[in-house]
């Protein structure tokens, strides 16, 4: 999908869009700071206690699909309050 094939009209946001836009955004910002958060502790403990590495593999192999959901989420929530959803 070429973008610049694509002519999107201005769009006007209210204060009530962008206040519900800031708002989607500091969850999501929040949420994957937490997943992150995960990982980082999850890595202190194993670097602390090598042998709990495989019982924590799955906090590792968790936390990037979350992350993505999370920003999928946050994307398809601006995406169709800017009105440029596919």
């Amino acid at each position: 999908m070429s973008f610049m094939a694509e002519s999107y009209q201005p769009i006007s946001l209210t204060s009530e869009d962008l206040l519900a836009i800031k708002q989607k955004l500091s969850t999501a910002r929040h949420n994957i700071n937490n997943h992150l958060a995960l990982i980082v502790a999850a890595a202190e403990l194993v670097k602390r206690k090598p042998e709990m590495a495989e019982r924590l593999a799955n906090t590792f192999l968790d936390q990037p699909k979350k992350i993505m959901g999370e920003i999928s989420d946050f994307t398809h929530e601006l995406e169709k309050t800017l009105g440029v959803s596919e």
